[in-house]
């Protein structure tokens, strides 16, 4: 008896901020323009694909982006307006399905084995899902269709831009099998590198070594390894999924003192910046971590009454916060930054939810 597979689609968007200020500016259509801040202390967003043939990418510095494509055009975010372009990509998921679990502004995880539409091949709703968004609102989005997330994830990233890529169940080894390990989910450079040591460079590689070597090497996250390298995934799309921060942190290799902290702070606050601005994330509360050699580990937060989404705005407040940390003269070996709501944005957005479903409610009743 055949197994009964999941549909799975993730759908990303193509350049998202850039394509909709080239949507909505057409002088800007065909050039290299980068969303973002053009100062000597800003940062990429995301670029254009004209943008990104000369190796500008988001996060990057806006002064390295400059050098390296002299043509590029900077634009401010619009963050208000890519919120509302994203709803109305949300609702065109949900003439398909109700299984929609947004991963940033612009990409999503669709469950489609129950759809709608009773549609029976995923792929179908994939080009359906991508004729909707090219046709109704002039963008294109890169779509992979396969049997779990972590394939479909893969696969909406193998054609890009505008690409679709579905991988059947039947094939779905011989397709890990041609991706580098650092294409996998969840490995980012210092895993690889550390693969790489262990002559870990491919799928195969990695899919012959023991669960208990990968959990050894890797913890928690070698039963991860060792699945996915096996095309294993079985983690469900889940609906909603509330985000309460977002941070990011470096740890040094060796311990770094005077202005080596301040300009480690500069690049944790513009990568902090571009993540909040990946994940169409707002909040009014900002967070430093500092660790010691010693690995005491301390922390200091403070509230503001505006947004903290740039790094103008992040890294003076950041800078007070470390000031007010008394430094060892041995210097600091790991520092990060954060912002998350407030209690009262929370409580805000809580009421704001439900005064969206008692407005839904009463419009059923009057239709």
């Amino acid at each position: 008896m055949e197994p009964n597979y999941r549909k799975i689609i993730h759908v990303d968007m193509d350049a998202f901020f850039a394509s909709v200020e080239q949507r909505d500016h057409p002088a800007l259509r065909g050039k290299p323009i980068a969303v973002g801040h053009a100062g000597s202390r800003g940062v990429v967003a995301t670029a254009s694909y004209e943008a990104r043939k000369f190796g500008v990418h988001s996060a990057m510095p806006s002064s390295q982006a400059r050098e390296k494509c002299p043509e590029l055009i900077f634009v401010h975010s619009n963050m208000q307006h890519y919120r509302e372009v994203s709803e109305q990509i949300r609702a065109i998921f949900e003439r398909y399905t109700d299984l929609i679990e947004p991963i940033s502004i612009d990409e999503a995880f669709l469950d489609v084995t129950d759809n709608k539409v009773g549609a029976h091949f995923g792929v179908d709703i994939a080009k359906a899902i991508k004729r909707d968004i090219k046709a109704e609102l002039e963008l294109t989005a890169s779509a992979g269709v396969s049997y779990n997330k972590f394939l479909a994830k893969i696969a909406s990233d193998y054609r890009k831009p505008d690409g679709l890529c579905v991988v059947h169940p039947d094939r779905a080894l011989a397709f890990i099998d041609r991706l580098p390990i650092e294409a996998f989910w969840g490995v980012g450079p210092a895993t690889a590198k550390k693969m790489h040591a262990m002559g870990i460079h491919t799928a195969p590689q990695l899919r012959s070594q023991s669960l208990a070597f990968l959990t050894e090497h890797f913890g928690k996250a070698g039963l991860i390894y060792y699945n996915f390298s096996r095309g294993i995934d079985n983690r469900p799309v889940t609906p909603f999924r509330e985000r309460k921060s977002v941070g990011c942190e470096e740890t040094f290799r060796h311990d770094i003192r005077g202005a080596d902290i301040d300009k480690a702070l500069v690049e944790v606050a513009n990568e902090l910046s571009a993540r909040l601005a990946r994940k169409a994330f707002l909040g009014k509360r900002l967070t430093l971590k500092v660790r010691f050699p010693d690995f005491t580990t301390l922390t200091r937060s403070v509230s503001q009454n505006r947004y903290l989404n740039h790094p103008t705005v992040i890294l003076p407040l950041a800078r007070e916060l470390l000031a007010g940390v008394v430094l060892p003269a041995a210097g600091i070996r790991l520092l990060g930054l954060s912002v998350s709501k407030t209690e009262l944005e929370i409580k805000e957005e809580a009421l704001t939810r439900q005064l969206r479903l008692f407005e839904m409610d009463e419009s059923t009743e009057e239709i």
